[in-house]
């Protein structure tokens, strides 16, 4: 596989893993610290998991980090939309959406700047 192709399969792996681990996060504060902590969390974990999922995504790109973190947010905002079809959907949660795809750009930025450096070259003088 070319390096500048797409990983959709890290891809989707990523989003699919983002939103399970949110969901893993948000409803055991609801249970044990009560509603306006979930709320709070929901707003939190909308926007580390994708960062986080998005950083292990990028590993070993040379390209297009941003748009791989982005992906990553976006399927982990459309899986819970599938979930939740036809349910209302809070401006909170619309809020949390956003905030997914943004926390999954930011994790690309990130990924962008730990790539390993390519060894210089460097000639013995005699």
């Amino acid at each position: 596989m070319k390096r500048k192709q797409l990983r959709v399969g890290r891809i989707l792996l990523g989003g699919f893993l983002a939103e399970l681990t949110v969901f893993a996060v948000v409803f055991p504060v609801l249970y044990l610290l009560g509603q306006r902590a979930f709320l709070a969390s929901i707003l939190i974990a909308s926007a580390l998991m994708p960062f986080i999922f998005a950083v292990w995504v990028c590993r070993g790109l040379e390209s297009r980090f941003v748009l791989h973190g982005a992906l990553v947010g976006l399927v982990a905002a459309l899986i819970y939309l599938i979930i939740a079809w036809g349910q209302p959907q809070p401006l909170l949660y619309k809020v949390a959406h956003a905030l997914k795809i943004v926390g999954g750009a930011a994790g690309g930025v990130v990924a962008s700047r730990r790539r390993p450096e390519r060894p210089v070259l460097r000639t013995l003088k005699d």
